[in-house]
């Protein structure tokens, strides 16, 4: 077993390594906050929320207990766009807010970004029964929905988070262990492909890799990753 003083030795280097802010933003999460003052409003994107509300195009809207359509800053810099709403968001009506958005709402905090300055959404709107994975005719009627909402956002940055969201939006089917590390184009926009915080929570040796993803966005945004116990 490590010595005190080996632990020590290694939390030193680190710290002079410049990694600790990997370590900070996998800390146990603080629980998914509510979003905090007035959000500045968007006529057009509540009235494309309302429409989406009511939308049957696939038979998932026989299932659902509320349409997850998004929330954030509409002139958020920087738009996250996951897979689809899981049974906590299903039950509230707002996006990742589970565990994985709990691991997430740190991810952003370690960039300097508060989860009320960004905006977050999902590829499907409706949640598929037992969590499994979108099928093709889902992605297909949602689709449709989330383009006009990138059209209204128009965002410098996209963050597809894991392989549904990437191939979705980049048309592709290779994973997202070969689409990561590198900066994509969708639609003029960059595009920085990064495991979904769900599979980070199961398979926690790709920690790092996902760290370095989201150094990529806070370089595309011009900030600057805090450093650890410094929120």
């Amino acid at each position: 077993m490590e010595s005190i003083a080996g632990q020590l030795k290694r939390y030193v280097r680190r710290r002079l390594d410049g990694d600790d802010a990997a370590d900070f933003f996998y800390r146990p999460a603080r629980g998914v906050r509510p979003v905090s003052g007035k959000q500045p409003a968007d006529p057009r994107m509540d009235a494309l929320a309302g429409e989406a509300a009511h939308c049957t195009k696939c038979a998932l809207h026989k299932s659902r207990q509320r349409v997850v359509f998004g929330e954030g800053d509409p002139r958020a810099r920087l738009v996250l766009v996951g897979e689809a709403p899981g049974a906590e968001e299903d039950r509230q009506g707002r996006p990742f807010v589970g565990a994985a958005g709990q691991l997430l709402t740190r991810m952003l905090e370690a960039i300097g970004l508060r989860r009320e300055k960004v905006y977050i959404c999902n590829v499907l709107k409706c949640r598929p029964p037992g969590n499994r994975n979108p099928q093709p005719e889902e992605i297909s009627a949602c689709r449709d929905w989330l383009q006009q909402q990138l059209e209204l956002l128009k965002p410098e940055v996209i963050c597809t988070l894991g392989t549904y969201a990437t191939q979705t939006l980049l048309d592709t089917q290779e994973p997202i262990g070969k689409m990561r590390g590198k900066v994509h184009r969708f639609q003029g926009v960059a595009l920085v492909p990064t495991f979904h915080p769900a599979a980070l929570l199961y398979h926690p040796q790709n920690k790092r890799l996902a760290w370095e993803d989201m150094k990529q966005i806070a370089s595309l945004l011009g900030l600057k990753p805090v450093q650890a116990g410094k929120s």
